[in-house]
């Protein structure tokens, strides 16, 4: 096994999606080869802020306007009362000078963290690849599961 690590993000939860991106940053910056592996909830994270207009059935369509669209608009998982307990969550974030979820993101990219984006996930809940922010491979778990076979830690967020 080598310095590399794995983490599936199944959750949708800003909080929860932090860790699994600040994690993913430290062992980046620690030298490992890094795989995110997005799935059901945890893909709205990877959605694009503005709507794309791409062919959607009606039940596609529901899906998409029921999730939240992008990094900025997911919410605390305890405490969130309404949105309120996450504007709280971010104003603190950004006096203690704390990465936005957007900024992580962004920093993973750039450290060469690979983002996988669950196919299978995507064709249950309408996602088109086109929703997605540039920087994301699209794989199913056969390729997660590859990953995790060389990795020397897994996680499940």
């Amino acid at each position: 096994m080598g310095d590399k690590k794995t983490i599936i993000v199944f959750s949708g939860d800003l909080d929860k999606v932090m860790a699994s991106l600040i994690i993913a940053n430290g062992a980046a910056a620690m030298g490992s080869e890094v795989t995110m592996f997005f799935t059901f909830w945890g893909l709205n994270t990877l959605r694009k802020a503005k709507k794309v207009k791409v062919k959607k059935d009606f039940m596609e369509s529901m899906f998409g306007w029921m999730m939240p669209r992008g990094a900025e608009k997911l919410s605390l998982s305890k405490m969130n009362f309404g949105g309120m307990g996450t504007q709280m969550m971010k104003s603190i974030m950004k006096k203690k000078n704390v990465n936005s979820l957007p900024e992580l993101i962004e920093s993973a990219q750039m450290m060469g963290v690979k983002m996988i984006a669950c196919t299978m996930s995507m064709d249950v809940m309408g996602i088109k690849e086109e929703e997605l922010i540039d920087g994301v491979e699209l794989a199913g778990v056969a390729s997660y599961l590859g990953e995790a076979d060389e990795a020397n830690v897994n996680l499940f967020i």
